[in-house]
């Protein structure tokens, strides 16, 4: 019992690996589910998120309308836009 307390000052809980996100990209810009899903995707750049369409990115969990107004206007901002559906 007393071996399981000491291991548990050292053993970084899971949960809280699930709900960090590793870099800075995009923050301040929109929420931490949204730059997870990102993140989860290998997004980390917007040269790599203008390959991607507005419907694209809505389907990934954690987006919303909210969240693609907002990268919509960061990316003009950034002179980067989402890809256009044919």
């Amino acid at each position: 019992m007393i071996n399981l307390v000491i291991m548990a000052k050292f053993v970084k809980p899971i949960c809280t690996d699930r709900n960090e996100v590793l870099d800075n990209f995009l923050d301040g810009i929109i929420a931490k589910p949204a730059r997870r899903a990102l993140e989860k995707e290998n997004i980390n750049s917007l040269e790599k998120l203008s390959y991607y369409s507005e419907n694209e990115i809505l389907q990934l969990n954690g987006f919303g309308k909210n969240a693609i107004e907002k990268l919509k206007i960061y990316m003009k901002e950034n002179n980067f836009f989402f890809k256009t559906q044919n």
